[in-house]
């Protein structure tokens, strides 16, 4: 088994693609020990032949299964000496189709990746947390997190409880010395985008395309600071603030949004 030796770490869900995968190699290109997790074994291998042995410890990981993060974090606490700088819960699952149209099989699906998965990971990862000096715990939460959003409601709803529940953590974690924050990302250029959504994307602005490097450069600012929410584009607070002071307006539009992504097919 690989050992930090005495190097900063960071434990990663949802790390054989994506954001997940692309923190894994900064964080690696800046000299951590990585902890990579996911059901993607093949994309694990490869991405194990990419940051080397020595830099990681890579695992399947079923984030819904409570004995499965008992022993993951148990042996990464080995690896690391009992300490974890850096608890990046960002596994997560979508699936596009109105909530009265959508199987209950997939709504309890994405249910239990996207948050039971989520409070897995900070009941299994907080006991480290609390040895490790100025630790944050971070989640993948979303901009649908912003205002529900219309076609993925079950994804939105998720993720809106995960943004409530960091803002509770990061105040119960306090008393531990923990940070707590999320990632609210916008389009995001992964296979999780629907081919409907990557069509629809300006060029500029808050609902552009997002490379999954930007992703990973922002979980590296927000190891250093103490703030909650970052959005992905910056540009996403502003909605954020407009959702607050005109949720009925914003409505109309989502919903002249949704005939027109329906009559598009």
């Amino acid at each position: 088994m690989s050992s930090s030796n005495g190097r900063k770490s960071i434990f990663i869900t949802g790390a054989a693609s994506g954001m997940g995968r692309e923190t894994a190699r900064l964080f690696a290109e800046k000299g951590w020990f990585v902890g990579a997790y996911d059901v993607n074994h093949d994309g694990l291998e490869t991405l194990r032949e990419q940051v080397g042995d020595a830099n990681g410890s890579f695992n399947v990981l079923d984030v819904t299964d409570a004995s499965a993060w008992t022993t993951a974090m148990d042996l990464f606490a080995i690896a690391t000496g009992g300490t974890l700088d850096l608890l990046f819960n960002n596994a997560g699952i979508g699936a596009s189709g109105l909530l009265d149209e959508q199987s209950w099989d997939d709504v309890m699906r994405i249910v239990n990746i996207n948050f039971i998965g989520v409070m897995l990971g900070v009941r299994a990862g907080v006991p480290l947390l609390k040895n490790t000096p100025g630790s944050l715990c971070l989640t993948t939460s979303s901009s649908s997190a912003i205002f529900g959003t219309a076609g993925i409601p079950v994804y939105s709803a998720t993720k809106h409880a995960v943004r409530g529940l960091t803002e509770a953590l990061s105040i119960e974690l306090k008393r531990y010395g923990v940070r707590a924050a999320d990632l609210l990302p916008g389009l995001i250029d992964t296979p999780l985008l629907s081919d409907g959504m990557r069509q629809m994307a300006p060029s500029e602005g808050m609902w552009r395309l997002v490379e999954p490097r930007e992703v990973a450069e922002t979980v590296w600012e927000a190891y250093g600071t103490d703030r909650v929410h970052w959005y992905i584009p910056e540009e996403l607070r502003d909605f954020h603030l407009r959702v607050v002071a005109e949720p009925e307006a914003v409505r109309e539009e989502r919903t002249a949004l949704l005939a027109a992504m329906t009559a598009a097919g």
